[in-house]
């Protein structure tokens, strides 16, 4: 049975005014962001039990050991194994996994740890997402990709609230993402062959890769958001990623300010996302990252295939939902920042002058099969 997702009534973000969050917007980093969530994330209300980091090893892809059970759901995946770090002098519990967002069936349905990638000295922020227990779901905004009104756009409704586990950023403005969008059963920008893709099928599964060639259309796609190369794939970083020209990879603020006066940098705040062997879905995002960096991170737990998604200080996050009651409803108050210093939060997905497309995961209520 596939997973159709209902939302009373159409909205639209056209015409909503947008907050400014930086000074100076870059190609990918422009106006139509909201200062909605920013301050010191929320506690979380359930407490989990972590996974530690073992002694470091050469292993740098992890096998997926252990078992769970979730009821009517099917079979779980296996809980990630702990990552290690890359580093000689690791930060305590860096790469142990910990569970985070409501439970699924009775079972996390969602870890997240830290790890610093080699040659940066700041933490970035990994989750792994169990797409048997989770569906996706593709958002989309007046300003990225524009073109609406929009059955799914900002801000989330009560209704698939009330199933929200997670969220996290889309990609670049269409004008600089060298790649198309297509939802809703409608092409908003024409799709390129061979750009990196993140697709979502009508069941909730998601898949990512080269348009083409991973993946193409068929009757049961229902969103594609396609954003530049691809950064990995076959489990390794894409020589794109590795070589020096990484102003191909979207134009940075610079490491004080996102002023036009300001040179960019490499290393910025860069998310991406990308998928494992075994179909989980991975998203890391950190503040001093080139896209070298980014794609080890992936690589690192696990992802065989993926891409870079939005970057710059305002526009990569991910957040995971926590009600106090098991099936209550996702909202700002019960919302966990992956990493505490990213700029947007729990509130900007319910915010809506948010203008800008991104990505939730809901515990499914059909099996993924």
């Amino acid at each position: 049975m596939a997973f159709v997702p209902v939302r009373p009534g159409w909205a639209s973000c056209m015409g909503q005014s947008v907050l400014v969050v930086v000074a100076v917007a870059l190609a990918s980093c422009s106006s139509g962001g909201s200062t909605a969530g920013i301050g010191k994330p929320t506690t979380q209300t359930r407490e989990h039990t972590s996974t530690t980091a073992p002694e470091r090893s050469t292993t740098t892809v992890p096998s997926r050991t252990g078992s769970r059970e979730a009821g009517g759901l099917g079979t779980p995946l296996p809980v990630p194994t702990a990552l290690p770090p890359f580093n000689a002098l690791a930060a305590p519990g860096e790469g142990g996994w910990h569970p985070a967002g409501r439970l699924v069936g009775g079972v996390p349905s969602v870890y997240e740890t830290t790890l610093v990638p080699p040659g940066s000295s700041q933490p970035a922020g990994i989750a792994w997402m169990d797409t048997h227990l989770l569906s996706a779901l593709l958002y989309s905004g007046s300003k990225s990709p524009g073109g609406g009104p929009y059955l799914y756009t900002a801000p989330i409704e009560p209704a698939q609230a009330a199933s929200l586990v997670a969220a996290f950023n889309g990609g670049f403005l269409m004008d600089t993402a060298g790649g198309g969008y297509f939802t809703e059963g409608r092409v908003v920008v024409p799709l390129v062959t061979g750009a990196a893709s993140l697709v979502i099928y009508a069941n909730g599964t998601v898949n990512v890769g080269a348009w083409g060639n991973d993946v193409s259309m068929t009757s049961d796609v229902v969103s594609v958001r396609q954003n530049l190369m691809p950064l990995v794939e076959g489990g390794q970083p894409t020589a794109q990623a590795a070589g020096p020209d990484w102003q191909s990879w979207g134009n940075t603020c610079g490491a004080t300010s996102c002023a036009h006066s300001v040179p960019s940098v490499e290393q910025q705040w860069r998310s991406g996302v990308g998928v494992t062997a075994d179909g989980a879905l991975v998203y890391a995002t950190g503040p001093l990252l080139a896209p070298l960096q980014l794609a080890q991170l992936l690589v690192h737990a696990g992802v065989v295939r993926g891409m870079e998604l939005d970057i710059n200080p305002s526009w990569t996050f991910l957040v995971t939902y926590d009600p106090i009651d098991p099936g209550g409803v996702a909202a700002p108050g019960n919302g966990t920042r992956l990493l505490a210093d990213t700029m947007q939060g729990p509130a900007t997905f319910f915010d809506p002058a948010w203008a800008r497309d991104f990505v939730t995961m809901s515990a499914r209520t059909t099996p993924a099969g």
